[in-house]
């Protein structure tokens, strides 16, 4: 009887403990983050993001039925007394939360061990095949950089990249084990939130050539300084194969104290006093015109892409291609046919309004710049924004600046969730926007309800970063 009702209680509790997990895996199962969030009960209750099956998390699930099993097997088979079984169930639920922290550290060493076999496999493949692999890495603008020289590469290669914002260890080794062929070219995104990242995925890779896109004040939460950012981005350059070749995007300040403290063969992309970049630029909202010079010549290109930011990224992308033998009428036509990388400045049209997706922009220049091709459209113009997260000290000011920012262009704003709801608030009203035009949404339901008495015939919604529904 204990055995049954123990097996009964494990599943009732392994279903229950959903969202539970479902936090755990949007910390990127950082246990420190989760913890945070239980202790301040940032559950992720809402369906904004859902609990994905990976294998690593179907084996958390176990572990949690298999753990549970045996502590409700113990209660019921030595407790007697209905009233205590009882008492002892309601502490356990409410003690709940902190079984993922007991569940991790008893699986962290099954983890680890999985994690190093699949990385070795991966390595060991990759050294077999002569091919040329490129890493990627920066603050901002790495998928989009990554997706673009992929489209200039494919005219001469056939090229391996991760896909979407694969840039972990695991995202990278699945990538080799499954998705790496006959491939002539391997684009490897690299992302980081610690010191060392970037190092440990250099060092799978071994990459022949680099890009380091435009650093910035990202995750500061766990960075907690820019020189911190600098010298983690800067492991790449230092894990290159001999002879490795980098690409520096020189729109900002760090990546030009990087540049000139790099000893092997580079290039400065994006500078007037560099290998290339980019000048008479026009946009509006059909996409943008401008001249690339590069290598003391001049390409005159058009895109769909909108705002400074992806014009930078073309020219640092054009400047590893060029290098790489692509020619300078291939890169036309790659640049001609680019579609936006979805969810950043991408555009969608209907016949009442338009969308700017910019929903997985989390920084104050892109969002900036997402203002600006904003301000190219006519009609009423709303911005749908949470604000950014993960800033650390740097979080609120950012946000103040945002709201600034945004009263500058729109003629409405909706504030999505809580966690900025007062930066973003002071900022807008600090610029002499409206009160009264702005609103406030916790969730979707409530946003679409919003934007419905908003819209109008021809106005336009810019949707500005996205939090998990880890946040408030």
């Amino acid at each position: 009887m204990a055995i049954l009702t123990a097996v009964i209680c494990s599943i009732i509790f392994t279903c229950l403990s959903y969202f539970l997990v479902k936090t755990y895996q949007l910390n990127s199962y950082d246990i420190k983050k989760y913890i945070t969030s239980v202790l301040n009960f940032n559950f992720s209750l809402g369906d904004k993001n859902k609990l994905v099956f990976t294998k690593r998390i179907i084996r958390f699930f176990i572990g949690v039925f298999i753990i549970s099993f045996l502590i409700f097997f113990v209660i019921n088979y030595f407790i007697k007394s209905v009233f205590a079984i009882i008492l002892t169930y309601a502490v356990f639920l409410l003690l709940s939360p902190f079984f993922v922290v007991f569940t991790h550290f008893l699986l962290l060493p099954i983890e680890i061990l999985i994690k190093k076999c699949y990385m070795k496999k991966a390595k060991r493949k990759l050294g077999k095949l002569k091919i040329i692999k490129i890493g990627i890495t920066g603050s901002y603008g790495k998928t989009s950089t990554k997706n673009i020289l992929c489209a200039m590469l494919e005219k001469e290669y056939k090229v391996c990249v991760t896909p979407k914002n694969y840039n972990t260890e695991m995202g990278l080794t699945k990538t080799i084990l499954e998705n790496l062929d006959d491939h002539d070219v391997f684009i490897a995104e690299m992302g980081a939130r610690h010191k060392g990242d970037i190092e440990v995925l250099a060092k799978l890779v071994k990459p022949n050539y680099g890009i380091l896109t435009t650093i910035g004040m990202q995750h500061l939460e766990t960075f907690k300084n820019l020189q911190t950012i600098e010298e983690t981005k800067n492991e790449l350059v230092l894990n290159l194969e001999e002879n490795g070749i980098m690409v520096f995007n020189g729109d900002s300040i760090s990546t030009k104290k990087l540049y000139a403290k790099c000893t092997c063969e580079k290039y400065l992309a994006c500078d007037k006093s560099g290998f290339s970049y980019a000048d008479n630029i026009n946009f509006d909202k059909n996409g943008s015109q401008f001249v690339l010079h590069i290598d003391g010549q001049t390409i005159e290109l058009k895109t769909k892409l909108l705002g400074r930011c992806n014009i930078n990224n073309i020219v640092t992308a054009a400047t590893l291609a060029y290098i790489l033998g692509i020619t300078k009428e291939d890169i036309v036509s790659a640049v001609q046919a680019l579609s936006p990388t979805p969810h950043r400045l991408e555009i969608i049209k209907s016949e009442n309004l338009t969308i700017i997706d910019d929903s997985y922009n989390s920084n104050l220049i892109g969002a900036s710049e997402a203002l600006n091709v904003l301000s190219k459209f006519s009609g009423n113009k709303i911005v749908v924004s949470p604000g950014f997260v993960e800033m650390g000290r740097e979080q609120s000011q950012a946000n103040f600046k945002l709201g600034g920012l945004i009263a500058d262009v729109a003629d409405y704003f909706v504030i999505m969730n809580d966690t900025n709801k007062n930066e973003l608030l002071s900022g807008a009203i600090a610029h002499g926007f409206d009160r009264k035009n702005i609103f406030f949404a916790s969730s979707r339901k409530k946003q679409k309800e919003v934007l419905s008495l908003l819209t109008s015939h021809g106005c336009v919604i810019l949707f500005e970063n996205d939090l998990p529904d880890n946040y408030k």
